[in-house]
């Protein structure tokens, strides 16, 4: 990882602007404003001399011309008790995308520039009002697509990740002065190193870590959701399931073979997870144009996807070993595959064929014979427990710095038991303190900054 120092101050003082709320047609529709240009940008549009911070003011907004461009609420937040830290004006007026941007155009024209995508929250870390892991909840918080998601990024909004992880720092900082002062100070007697003290303290902060990982692990699945792809011959009851997963006619359901010529993805909610599922088209050598481009996007939904239900026709069951020899599935591994005999017509437990390897269940979407526990399995084969309650928002890059730290720690730990060698004990503990710092922005480069606010939208 490159970690790279910041001040934590803004590059630039100048304003900026955007539209903050999502695109299209509402009631209400809100330019937000931050910077030192704000003030005097919303008294010019309302020609209002006197705006009151963190009360609301009803008034015209105004165009060059004096022309009125659109009636609302005009609310001013002075830095830095403000979202940024800086002035920041909220003009509140109807949700219509044109006159949004006429508003947006005239702030524009008074001095402000158009806002990158983030910059709002990019400034609210620069200025101290966020660490990185709780403005990038606020990206999580806006993408939830379910109750648990929105709860997981809540709770790192509040901070309860960055406490987690900061909790494991002061547990590493005091482990690192431990033993540098067995490094500074060897004529002691006491043997800093072989006392069994440090390894102790080792031992705790790696379980401390492995309860981090696991809580954001569990908060990056409910935020990313589990991808599953159902594959299968054609008519063997992929899209009938896809219907009774979802309780609606997502898909096409007839008796003519190929019907699925393209992939069709729902998202549903399994207490709480989000899972992605993706249709596919049949699995078969076929001449029509059409069919083949859907067979090769099955291929690529496969080769995408966190697991695979394989339907199988339980007439049909000979077609197992064919499909996992064609060259869509035969690269899969075990583990991410599980077999599905269809058209059941009574409810049977899980079969375990140990002659292939592979994990199965018998089902019948069309009378709803194990649907509830294909969704268990599911659920299961995600790692998900609905149960567990203690869990924030994460990202692949909280993972990765997660995963490092265990890793310099677990080295550190070798160094200690094979070698008593405090020097690179210490090396590795302060691997581990970057890693995490990276998590909450202590140690950030710029590049790695501009990455994560990027993918913000506009208006935060």
């Amino acid at each position: 990882m490159n970690n790279g120092t910041t001040d934590k101050q803004p590059k630039t003082i100048d304003t900026i602007a955007a539209i903050a709320t999502p695109p299209g047609k509402g009631g209400v529709g809100i330019v937000r404003i931050s910077g030192p240009l704000s003030l005097e940008i919303a008294q010019i549009i309302t020609k209002k001399d006197k705006i009151q911070s963190r009360y609301a003011h009803f008034s015209h907004f105004l165009s060059k011309n004096s022309e009125i461009i659109d009636s609302g609420i005009t609310l001013f937040f002075q830095g830095p008790n403000s979202f940024t830290g800086e002035d920041v004006v909220e003009l509140q007026g109807h949700g219509g995308p044109v006159i949004l941007q006429m508003l947006l155009s005239r702030t524009i024209g008074l001095g402000a520039r158009q806002a990158r995508p983030g910059e709002f929250s990019e400034r609210a870390f620069l200025n101290n009002k966020l660490d990185l892991a709780q403005a990038e909840a606020i990206a999580d918080l806006i993408e939830s697509s379910s109750v648990a998601a929105a709860k997981s990024a809540m709770r790192s909004l509040q901070g309860e990740f960055s406490q987690a992880v900061n909790h494991l720092l002061v547990e590493l900082i005091s482990i690192r002065m431990y033993v540098e002062s067995a490094i500074d100070f060897p004529e002691e007697e006491i043997d800093f190193l072989g006392d069994g003290v440090v390894l102790k303290k080792l031992e705790n902060v790696q379980d401390g870590i492995t309860n981090v990982q696991k809580a954001a692990g569990t908060g990056q699945l409910l935020q990313n959701g589990f991808r599953i792809a159902l594959a299968g011959k054609p008519n063997a009851g992929k899209s009938t399931l896809l219907n009774a997963l979802s309780g609606d006619e997502v898909a096409i359901v007839t008796d003519i073979e190929g019907t699925t010529r393209d992939s069709i993805t729902t998202t549903l909610d399994f207490d709480g997870l989000p899972v992605h599922i993706t249709d596919t088209a049949g699995l078969r050598e076929s001449d029509s144009t059409v069919e083949k481009i859907g067979v090769e996007r099955a291929k690529k939904v496969i080769q995408e996807s966190d697991h695979v239900l394989l339907l199988v026709d339980i007439k049909k069951s000979d077609d197992l070993q064919d499909l996992l020899n064609i060259e869509q599935l035969k690269n899969v591994p075990d583990e991410k595959l599980t077999v599905v005999y269809t058209k059941q017509d009574t409810d049977k437990s899980f079969l375990n064929l140990h002659d292939e390897g592979i994990r199965s269940l018998l089902i019948s979407a069309k009378a709803g014979i194990g649907i509830e526990q294909l969704k268990q399995k599911i659920e299961k084969l995600a790692g998900y427990r609905s149960e567990d309650t203690n869990v924030f928002s994460a990202r692949a890059r909280h993972l990765e710095a997660i995963q490092e730290s265990a890793d310099a720690v677990a080295r550190g730990k070798q160094q200690l038991l094979d070698n008593q060698a405090g020097e690179l004990l210490a090396f590795e503990l302060l691997t581990a303190q970057n890693a995490l710092n990276s998590i909450t922005g202590e140690f950030n480069a710029d590049d790695l900054l501009g990455e994560i606010f990027s993918s913000f939208c506009i208006g935060k």
